[in-house]
């Protein structure tokens, strides 16, 4: 991951002898996309999908992403 220009933001346990230092605004991001491919994860009907085509199977994605976010949006208000 180092030769591609990655960092590691995997907090280390508590118990460690050498901790690693993480950057908390990168890891909230990490977390955050995590997330999103965990909740796009979740939905079955697009997971077990097999279309013939990319563009059809980014349009689930889209369908998806937008249903979380309405879901987020309509909760929120």
């Amino acid at each position: 991951m180092e030769r591609r220009g990655g960092t590691a933001m995997i907090p280390t346990k508590r118990n460690r002898l050498i901790q690693l230092p993480v950057d908390s605004d990168i890891y909230a991001l990490r977390n955050m996309i995590e997330r999103c491919f965990n909740k796009l994860k979740n939905a079955r009907w697009l997971a077990t999908r097999y279309d013939k085509t990319a563009d059809n199977y980014l349009g689930f994605i889209h369908t998806v992403s937008i249903r979380l976010w309405m879901r987020e949006f309509v909760n929120r208000s």
